[in-house]
C-alpha cells in the first residue's frame, strides 16, 4: 500500500476579502480570511484570478499548490487526523498589488501536519485552517496507516531516585544546615 500511495496532491486556495461591518469599520473597512482549500485543476490555469466580486466581498482562486506528505512529519498528521474536525492549514501574507492597487493577501504554504502549522504560529505568521473534506482524510489515514510508527513510551524514573541538578544542570545537593549566617544571626 505504501508504494503506491501518493504523497503529494496539488490543491488551490480560495481567499475572500470580504467587508467589516460595525464599530470595527471604524478602523478597518475590509479583512481577508481564508475561504477553503480544493484540488487543483488544470482548468484553474497558473495565475491567481478574482472569482466574485459584489459590495461585501471578493473572492480570489490562488491555484498551483503542492501539499507533501513526509514520513518524518507522521506524528504531525496523527495530531490532525485524530482531531474532531481534521484541516488544512495555510500560512498567508500580505502583499502589495502589482498593478500598485491595494495589497492582497497570497497564500505562501498549504499543509494538513499540526507541527508545521504550530511552527508558523510560534514564528508570528497568520495561519487559518478549513475543514478537510473526507477524501482527504482518508487519504492522510492511509499514509499514517503506512508511515506512522509511535514513539515507544518510556518509563518515568521516579524522583526520588533522579540526581538533583541545579538550574545549570550541574549537580546539586541538599542539605539542612545553614552554610551562611546573615548580619543578626545568633
Amino acid at each position: 500500500m505504501s508504494d503506491s500511495l501518493p504523497l503529494s496532491l496539488d490543491v488551490a486556495v480560495v481567499m475572500r476579502k470580504e467587508r467589516i461591518i460595525g464599530p470595527m469599520s471604524r478602523w478597518q473597512e475590509w479583512r481577508w480570511v481564508l475561504d477553503d482549500v480544493v484540488v487543483n485543476e488544470t482548468a484553474f490555469g497558473p495565475t491567481a484570478r478574482l472569482l466574485y466580486k459584489d459590495d461585501t466581498q471578493e473572492r480570489w482562486l490562488h491555484p498551483g499548490y503542492t501539499v507533501r506528505l513526509f514520513k518524518d512529519d507522521a506524528e504531525g498528521y496523527v495530531l490532525n487526523a485524530t482531531t474532531a474536525a481534521p484541516c488544512w492549514f495555510v500560512l498567508w501574507r500580505m502583499h502589495d498589488a502589482e498593478d500598485g492597487g491595494e495589497p492582497q493577501a497570497r497564500p505562501e504554504i498549504v499543509t494538513l501536519s499540526y507541527h508545521d502549522a504550530g511552527r508558523w504560529l510560534d514564528a508570528q505568521e497568520t495561519v487559518e485552517q478549513v475543514p478537510a473534506p473526507p477524501s482527504v482524510v482518508q487519504w492522510m489515514n492511509a499514509f499514517i496507516a503506512a508511515h506512522y510508527v509511535p514513539e515507544p513510551k518510556r518509563r518515568k524514573r521516579p524522583a526520588s531516585f533522579q540526581s538533583l541538578q541545579d538550574r545549570f544542570g550541574n549537580p546539586a545537593s541538599v542539605s539542612t544546615l545553614k552554610k551562611f549566617r546573615g548580619e543578626g544571626s545568633s
